[in-house]
């Protein structure tokens, strides 16, 4: 039993859910916005949809793990890495085997495209350019022969990826059609996860040197790179300041500024620590933070609106807070037990 219990951990080290919900927060997102500003919703493929991109994202960090193990990228001990930052560890560690990691990301992909497919069906042929352009996405980022991931695009594709094409393409499942308040509403999960893989590179920086993944970092430096996490943090909420000033959102949407102060914390012990890949994880971990946080105020928000323009409680608005727990609550735990992990001196620099 223990063997087995072992190996389940192992597999879920290997998933690195807590870095998941940048897919199923725009996507709940933008089935969120559907709902709020059209009134239409449909609980089984807004749940598909959820699904699928979930799929997504765990079999990008099994074939990102994969792929990096065979370049000889994430290498390091785990005494000299920051936990926060490159791949699980679960190959490096020989905790699992590399062939059952790619066994395990062709299912997940193959479910993923069989979602897809399924959606397309029911929804219309637009969902499958959504679908298929982020399956790829994913898959390519580590994977030969395309690899964009270690020729400087990664960054700028987690952005759009991450919010547009996943946000937008779940508005469409449930609106059939496109708008400018769905693109505006979901870009900040955008930029934060730009800010979010930005920082989770800095400590990679030599090692991704070593395998010739020229990330951002490797390309600018460390010093240059805290400068793109900051302006990842200030594009995403520059947009939720002005979004109801120009009439592209409501003011509900003031409530996700609630995780401004963590993400300044945040950006404070970056710019203290940059050069400290132990002394920075706390930024690493704030920063998962603030993105979640944001995700699910933004999430919240869309639904207040939605409920205060229709008359009586919205029988659609049970069924996304009981999806929006069942998803986050995993994520909440892990990142809570990551955060009580760190240590005590670490914890005070947190505290700033």
């Amino acid at each position: 039993m223990p063997t087995r219990h072992k190996r389940l951990a192992s597999w879920w080290q290997a998933f690195r859910f807590h870095y998941v919900p940048p897919s199923f927060l725009p996507a709940m997102l933008g089935g969120v916005i559907a709902w709020a500003y059209t009134g239409s919703f449909h609980f089984l493929s807004f749940f598909l949809t959820v699904l699928g991109v979930t799929l997504n994202h765990i079999a990008l960090n099994l074939s990102d793990d994969y792929f990096d193990y065979r370049q000889s990228v994430d290498l390091a001990k785990d005494s000299e890495k920051n936990q926060y930052s490159g791949g699980s560890g679960t190959l490096t560690a020989g905790l699992l085997i590399p062939g059952h990691i790619r066994k395990a990301y062709v299912c997940f992909y193959l479910s993923t495209i069989f979602i897809g497919l399924a959606l397309t069906i029911f929804r219309g042929w637009p969902v499958l350019i959504f679908g298929a352009f982020g399956v790829a996405c994913a898959y390519f980022y580590t994977a030969p022969p395309i690899r964009y991931g270690y020729h400087g695009f990664g960054e700028i594709s987690q952005l759009l990826n991450f919010s547009l094409t996943i946000g937008l393409g779940s508005y469409f499942v449930q609106a059939q059609h496109l708008s400018w308040e769905a693109a505006v509403g979901v870009l900040p999960l955008g930029f934060l996860m730009f800010s979010m893989i930005t920082i989770n590179a800095i400590p990679d920086r030599a090692i991704d040197k070593a395998g010739r993944k020229r990330t951002l970092v490797v390309i600018f430096g460390a010093q240059a790179a805290v400068l793109f996490y900051g302006l990842g943090l200030v594009c995403a909420y520059l947009i939720i300041l002005l979004a109801p000033l120009v009439c592209l959102a409501s003011y509900w949407i003031y409530l996700s500024l609630l995780s401004f102060p963590l993400a300044w914390q945040a950006f404070q012990i970056l710019k203290r620590n940059y050069t400290d890949s132990q002394k920075m994880a706390p930024a690493n971990a704030l920063t998962i933070q603030v993105h979640n946080l944001t995700g699910n105020l933004l999430i919240l928000a869309y639904l207040f609106h939605g409920i205060q323009n229709k008359p009586g409680l919205d029988p659609a608005v049970g069924p996304i807070l009981l999806l929006l727990v069942i998803f986050n609550l995993p994520v909440w735990l892990t990142v809570f037990f990551h955060v009580l992990a760190i240590k005590p001196g670490e914890r005070t620099i947190a505290g700033g």
